[in-house]
């Protein structure tokens, strides 16, 4: 039996046909989706602000932060309210999700490097990969995901 220390839990969900997780303690709640507050001049994968408990969370389109088709709004579309640690500050962030589906455990010897393929490509935002029956989960690195101009830009639509 794995010790608390050799696993964590993750929530998964879909983008498309393809998994992906996020560490459970980042993530403070999944709501429905629903439409947001469109703001002018931000980059494409932002969304616009939604209004979680009267607080304004800019909120992203992870879709086209990886470089996939934009989101269509399903039934089954979600978004993550996410509480992203950054050095000495916390982003609250709402992340769109095709669907989710659970918080699972992952342990540590599960977890593999981001596959290398011989050519440079955008991968440092994968934490890890983790082989499942069903096929691959990719575990998202926020602060990676996310660079310095991102933050700042998240965070003054923020306080905006």
């Amino acid at each position: 039996m794995a010790s608390i220390q050799s696993e964590s839990q993750f929530v998964t969900f879909a983008l498309g046909e393809e998994i992906f997780a996020v560490p459970v303690e980042v993530v403070r709640e999944i709501l429905d989706h629903e439409e947001v507050f469109k703001i002018p001049n931000g980059p494409d994968y932002l969304m616009g602000l939604r209004d979680v408990r009267g607080q304004g969370v800019p909120t992203i389109d992870l879709r086209l932060k990886l470089g996939l088709p934009k989101t269509v709004p399903t039934p089954n579309t979600r978004v993550l309210v996410l509480d992203i640690p950054f050095e000495e500050r916390s982003l609250t962030l709402g992340m769109v999700a095709d669907r989710v589906f659970e918080v699972t455990p992952f342990r540590r010897d599960q977890i593999e490097n981001a596959p290398e393929i011989g050519v440079a490509w955008k991968s440092d935002y994968i934490a890890g990969v983790v082989r499942r029956a069903e096929g691959f989960v990719v575990i998202i690195d926020l602060t990676r995901l996310l660079s310095s101009n991102d933050t700042a830009l998240l965070s003054s639509r923020r306080a905006a």
